[in-house]
């Protein structure tokens, strides 16, 4: 009778460790999958925002900006140059409207280090 009692321990005691780690295992799996049924999805924004195009000529800057969606955004130029003592400009902010093409132009004194532009899309009249 000892042995049936020391197999029925051994089963019992073996069960209990792959329970143990089969657990986590399902609770993952229906966290998954719940997490997919019960959370809604999130809203995808529309389009908005101007394209640009910058192109670099020695110490000058061009970018144009084309805006193809109906919200206005408002871009602007910022030129890095390389020179420690040739003074970064940031452009004065452009508006460009739905349908429209602009053009922002600046410049350093010698070597052009980066370029960028930067957008505000939204209602004008709140920024």
């Amino acid at each position: 009778m000892r042995a049936t009692r020391r197999r029925t321990c051994a089963l019992l005691a073996a069960s209990i460790a792959v329970a143990g780690l089969a657990a986590p295992v399902g609770i993952s799996v229906a966290g998954r999958m719940g997490a997919g049924a019960s959370t809604p999805a999130a809203p995808t924004p529309d389009p908005a925002g101007a394209e640009c195009r910058t192109s670099v000529r020695g110490s000058r800057v061009v970018a144009y900006c084309h805006n193809p969606y109906p919200s206005t955004d408002r871009v602007q130029l910022h030129t890095e140059c390389r020179r420690w003592w040739d003074i970064d400009a940031d452009a004065a902010p452009v508006e460009v409207g739905p349908g429209r093409t602009v053009r922002i132009d600046d410049r350093c004194w010698k070597e052009v280090g980066a370029v960028w532009v930067t957008h505000r899309v939204g209602d004008p009249s709140t920024a």
